[in-house]
């Protein structure tokens, strides 16, 4: 299994971010087809820890089966215009995009 993980940066502008983030994600379902109830993504919101505030304000984690479903998806149109939005949307710079295999 892999996964596509974005590190979103503390947005300039939380409420804002928080608004577009909803538009994001409606967006990544219309345009990928890739559905909140298929269990194939999950949003975490970072919380202060015994070290203070967290590096990155969010984390997006997509997880497919297979390399090949996972080239499938990213090379698409929908899913490029997606990460355009990914951009779009993060105030705090560029998010970090990693690939990675889930053990």
């Amino acid at each position: 299994m892999l996964a596509l993980t974005a590190l979103y940066p503390h947005p300039t502008d939380q409420a804002k971010f928080e608004e577009d983030y909803k538009l994001h994600l409606k967006m990544l379902n219309d345009k990928t087809g890739i559905q909140p109830e298929s269990n194939s993504y999950t949003v975490t919101k970072f919380l202060p820890g015994p070290g203070g505030e967290p590096e990155f304000y969010q984390m997006f984690r997509l997880t497919f089966d297979t390399p090949e479903a996972m080239n499938e998806v990213m090379s698409s149109a929908g899913m490029q215009e997606v990460a355009g939005d990914a951009h779009r949307i993060s105030s705090g710079g560029a998010p970090i995009i990693m690939v990675g295999e889930v053990k």
